[in-house]
């Protein structure tokens, strides 16, 4: 074989094999890309829209799944399940009386029973980053219920919008009571309560 025939045989093995390489890499990210959608769900357009670039939307759900993998979640027993479950009934019953002291209360409830499950409670935008890594489906009724009950900080609270809150907020309360298939069903006053 001559100089000239290895050199283009050389050639000939180093295209395939960036070829090769490319088409690896192309398959990985695809792979990595439907993961992260099956994993996050909505969560996964929601933060590609926000930060603009795929690439870099990816790379930031990445990093909440590592920041989460080193959380140390444990279930609520049967007694700090059913404590809370009783502590939203009464905020419910309460709700008639002052819907905003009721949406306050439910906050800090839910701020309870997250730190009861092993997540840190720091700022609301890192809860929602950590939320969504575990409950991808329900983070976005934190959001809203966040951005409903921020009028009765802002002094601009209408019922209306303060029961929404409340509803958003039920159904993570639900999420973070319930979360495992072990976890028996929720005390029956609190079923017929979220019944909505």
């Amino acid at each position: 074989m001559s100089d000239m025939q290895q050199f283009w045989s050389l050639v000939v093995i180093a295209g395939a094999l960036a070829v090769g390489v490319t088409l690896l890499s192309l398959e990985r990210a695809r792979r990595r890309r439907e993961q992260l959608q099956r994993q996050f769900g909505p969560e996964y357009e929601r933060t590609v829209a926000r930060v603009g670039d795929v690439t870099e939307a990816e790379r930031e759900l990445e990093e909440r799944t590592r920041r989460v993998e080193h959380f140390h979640f444990h279930e609520l027993s049967p007694v700090e399940r059913a404590r809370f479950a009783t502590r939203w009934n009464t905020i419910q019953a309460g709700f008639a009386v002052d819907p905003a002291v009721a949406v306050t209360a439910t906050n800090e409830l839910i701020n309870e029973v997250m730190r009861a499950r092993g997540y840190p409670t720091l700022s609301f935008e890192q809860r929602v980053a950590d939320l969504s890594v575990e409950h991808p489906l329900v983070v976005e009724h934190y959001r809203a219920a966040h951005d409903f009950s921020g009028s009765v900080f802002n002094g601009v609270a209408d019922t209306e919008r303060l029961r929404q809150a409340l509803v958003h907020y039920r159904k993570l309360f639900v999420e973070l009571l319930h979360e495992s298939s072990s976890v028996s069903a929720p005390p029956a006053p609190l079923r017929r309560s979220l019944a909505a």
